[in-house]
């Protein structure tokens, strides 16, 4: 199955509800130009399906291997990973001071997109790499950033995030990795690395000239939990004074996870410090790392809610192209017995209008957030706050309709989705992993409900339902929702317990980000409307909010009853009971 790129609906996401117009007003971006917005939206859109998407099948077939420390990828992503490099892909968003373009985060956001749709394990590559810049642009010194910054900013080398461990899981704090200072010698003021880390992304391969480890690590007499955790670069090769990769570093893989989906992404069990000398650098000062970390962690979470956008959309293409070529039945009620396409029979139309107002749904929370983030970026400080807010809703529920839309992508294909060969079954392996990973949806949950809610004591989420309830206009049901949202916010805020808060955080999160995205869509109607436009997507888009507004907004309502049911009745049984 090819992929096509939705760039119509990308720049309509970028006008509309990123509002790059507005952006490329400031000093900062503009160059972000309407006419170089086109080229670099049409331009990856064609690198991504020339270059990228036919590497996917392959990348899910013969995956990474690894033997002896080197990992292999299949024939063809060492050279695609070139081309990405010498066109400037990964170079978009970053300091032109480092040799980035200084584009929008929102444009960049575009590029993920469609690398992502083309070709979801290879996509990890460069997002765990943008990740790193973004932290060592934060926290990194101004020699680490001008030795480490220009390489990474164009791509010849990688980076990786090193959280996890086997004991830890998503308790950071409880991690054993050690550093421990160097009083004397070459290495005098740096760190002996010494530790695992597991689930690492991209975490040794050979497309890249060298691999940028930011590790995790405690250092002696560090306070317990995450309050004695620091950040260190650990580079795969030793950096010489040039700024060149010179000899390698005491690291290696010593091992591939096995998963369910995402296969040409080597997921990597990392070891350092076998023979006692894997060197790594301070990042920042000592027991402050995670702060450091969650720099990259929240750029990674708008990333993955993203891949939650692009999966859908590569699942939604292939069950449109699948419905409209297979053959089955005659249409109900129709005199003629002919048998005609799947797409029209009433529950598959129902299917693909689902998938395509999800997708839609959730590029235009998508790119609304990215659009705050990059006013954030320019000192609004109200606009920064609305970022945090949105980052649990995108990473959570537009990964959870990538899972939805590949599904129902399958269930459009019937019984041949549920084999191999169509490749259908591929989206939904691939697309599971973002639920979980950078944070699993609970826990983005969790801080929705408890420091994101907590900021201006509801003041910011407040605003924002307050904004959509007025906006709502001829849509009275996405005002009643914003209403909703709002009066359960208000009751977590002043009188929920915080088991009454964490038993209704996912329910309550899914609604805030229906919410959300149905407002975007809605914006995005009322633009096209405003401009008379006409075409395809002036067809459509009418068509799709009207079922996002009917029918997806009032399942978000019914979920009241589950956010406000409180945390008493999760402890009815005993733990014995539960798990019984």
């Amino acid at each position: 199955m090819t992929f096509t790129p939705p760039t119509a609906e990308q720049l309509l996401a970028l006008e509309v509800n990123a509002g790059i117009g507005e952006l490329a007003e400031s000093e900062r971006f503009a160059a972000a130009t309407p006419d170089l917005v086109a080229a670099i939206v049409e331009g990856i859109g064609n690198f991504a399906a020339s270059e990228w998407a036919p590497l996917n099948r392959i990348g899910d077939t013969e995956g990474a291997t690894l033997e002896d420390g080197v990992v292999t990828l299949p024939d063809g992503f060492a050279e695609a990973y070139r081309a990405y490099v010498e066109a400037g892909w990964n170079a978009l968003a970053a300091p032109e001071e480092f040799g980035g373009q200084g584009l929008p985060f929102s444009l960049a956001a575009c590029v993920t997109e469609n690398l992502g749709a083309a070709n979801m394990a290879f996509d990890l590559l460069p997002v765990l790499t943008v990740g790193s810049i973004e932290a060592l642009l934060k926290h990194g010194s101004e020699e680490q950033q001008q030795r480490y910054l220009p390489r990474l900013v164009s791509g010849e080398w990688s980076g990786t995030m090193n959280l996890t461990e086997p004991q830890a899981g998503s308790d950071v704090g409880a991690l054993r990795t050690t550093a421990t200072p160097i009083e004397d010698g070459p290495h005098a003021g740096k760190y002996r690395i010494a530790g695992t880390k597991i689930y690492i992304t991209w975490g040794e391969h050979e497309l890249s000239g060298n691999i940028v480890h930011l590790v995790l690590a405690r250092t002696p007499g560090a306070p317990s939990g995450s309050r004695g955790i620091s950040l260190f670069i650990v580079p795969k090769f030793h950096v010489k004074p040039d700024g060149t990769a010179g000899e390698r570093n005491d690291l290696r893989a010593v091992g591939l996870e096995h998963k369910l989906g995402i296969n040409a992404s080597p997921t990597c069990v990392m070891s350092y410090g076998d023979n006692d000398e894997c060197i790594g650098e301070l990042v920042g000062r000592e027991n402050e790392g995670l702060r450091a970390m969650f720099t990259m962690m929240n750029h990674a979470r708008i990333n993955v809610g993203n891949q939650g956008v692009h999966i859908a959309e590569r699942a939604l293409q292939q069950a449109c192209a699948y419905a409209a070529d297979r053959v089955q039945s005659a249409r109900a009620g129709s005199a003629d017995k002919d048998p005609v396409a799947i797409v029209e029979h009433p529950d598959v139309r129902r299917m693909l209008l689902r998938m395509r107002a999800l997708t839609e749904g959730a590029r235009a929370l998508l790119y609304y957030a990215c659009g705050r983030v990059d006013r954030g970026a320019l000192g609004d400080e109200t606009a920064q706050a609305r970022a945090d807010l949105l980052v649990p809703m995108v990473k959570s529920w537009c990964t959870e309709i990538g899972s939805e839309v590949a599904s129902l992508g399958i269930q459009v294909h019937g019984g041949m989705g549920f084999v191999e060969e169509t490749g259908a079954a591929q989206h939904y392996r691939d697309a599971r992993i973002a639920q979980i990973y950078e944070g699993t949806n609970g826990i983005q949950a969790a801080d929705l409900v408890t420091r994101k809610l907590g900021m201006e004591g509801g003041g910011v989420l407040f605003a924002l339902m307050d904004e959509i309830a007025g906006e709502a206009g001829d849509a009275p049901m996405l005002a009643d929702l914003a209403r909703d949202c709002r009066q359960i916010a208000e009751w977590m805020v002043s009188d929920a317990s915080l088991d009454d808060k964490l038993g209704g955080s996912v329910p309550f999160q899914t609604m805030c980000a229906v919410c959300v995205a149905g407002w975007q869509l809605l914006r995005q109607q009322r633009a096209l409307e405003g401009r008379g436009a006409s075409g395809t997507l002036a067809t459509t888009k009418p068509v799709v909010v009207r079922f996002f507004l009917d029918r997806i907004v009032p399942e978000a309502r019914g979920l009241k009853a589950a956010a406000t049911g409180g945390g008493a009745l999760l402890y009815e049984l005993s733990s014995e009971d539960l798990v019984a």
